[in-house]
């Protein structure tokens, strides 16, 4: 069975940060893409950044969100930091092989940034 379990997610102040881990079971994760992608309320889920199994990096948020990620203990973190209102959303997981085309999702954290 594949889970991939979320977490790090709370309230924040504008400018404030927070660290996003996800860890992945019941996959071969070292051969996974790893992402995390966000939805806000009313908008379609968007990509926020994606590691591939060799540690190529895409990220529509350089600057300010760094993907990382963990094959010897099956994790992938999301480092954001100069949060601002806008990015508030539910963030979600990702795992995916593009050669076979399958994915896995998790449930989601929130991320409320707010005064």
């Amino acid at each position: 069975q594949v889970q991939l379990v979320e977490s790090g997610g709370g309230l924040v102040q504008p400018g404030g940060s927070l660290r996003l881990s996800c860890a992945a079971s019941g996959i071969d994760f070292s051969i996974y893409a790893m992402g995390w992608y966000r939805q806000a309320p009313g908008k379609t889920r968007e990509l926020v950044a994606q590691i591939s199994s060799t540690n190529w990096v895409e990220s529509s948020l350089k600057g300010r969100f760094t993907i990382s990620r963990d094959d010897t203990k099956n994790t992938v973190v999301l480092q954001m930091r100069a949060l601002k209102p806008e990015d508030t959303a539910v963030y979600y997981c990702n795992a995916v092989r593009w050669d076979i085309n399958m994915q896995y999702w998790g449930q989601g954290t929130q991320v409320t940034v707010s005064s």
